[in-house]
């Protein structure tokens, strides 16, 4: 995975662009690398990917003086069904997550959307992560929840910049932190993912800030 790396800093020099993650809270690296049961913030590594394997690559980079925020998620050569399921379910979960973003509609109605969809296909919410406003800074107002919070959350404006980010797993929604101080991992060892756009609010609707080509 550290070759993922190497090639994603090369490329944002090649671009003129800041890696938002690197030396962020002393994180060491562009990019986080999430293998399997790794959460969020893997720190890459010499770990060499290997057939059914799944990963999320998460990063972010600064143009301009503003922050994206970006994951995407893929299975290393034939994954098992389930496995299969579980990466459709939180693309899905984005899907219909940024389908529902208007003026007027606060966050707790994607945040249920998002839950919904997830335990209904039978896997877990991980509640101690969470989406979050993007922008001048990485990470802003407002939390954007997975899960239905007692707080509803503010009602979405034109000009509003949000990480909507499903973060999911097989089994337990429980995690822990490894000794590294950065990677979560589930805390039964089951899988997991994650998907993440940088989303606009706008007077119609949702405009996704970190669309990539196929």
């Amino acid at each position: 995975t550290l070759e993922l790396d190497a090639k994603a800093e090369a490329m944002m020099k090649s671009f003129g662009v800041i890696p938002s993650f690197k030396g962020y809270r002393g994180y060491p690296n562009v990019l986080c690398a999430n293998v399997n049961e790794q959460v969020v913030h893997g720190i890459p590594t010499g770990y060499v990917l290997k057939e059914g394997d799944i990963i999320t690559v998460d990063c972010g980079v600064v143009l301009d003086g503003f922050h994206t925020d970006s994951a995407i998620q893929k299975g290393v050569g034939k994954v098992d069904e389930r496995s299969f399921k579980l990466m459709q379910t939180a693309e899905k979960a984005l899907e219909k997550g940024i389908a529902a973003v208007k003026p007027g509609v606060r966050i707790r109605t994607i945040s249920g959307i998002i839950q919904d969809i997830v335990e209904k296909n039978g896997f877990s919410v991980v509640r101690d992560l969470i989406g979050h406003g993007v922008g001048k800074r990485l990470h802003e107002d407002p939390p954007v929840p997975n899960f239905r919070d007692e707080d509803h959350g503010p009602m979405l404006q034109p000009g509003m910049t949000i990480a909507i980010e499903p973060i999911i797993s097989m089994g337990s929604d429980q995690i822990k932190l490894m000794k590294d101080g950065w990677t979560y991992v589930t805390a039964d060892g089951s899988r997991a993912t994650q998907v993440e756009h940088s989303i606009a609010v706008t007077e119609k609707g949702a405009e996704i800030l970190t669309k990539r080509g196929q």
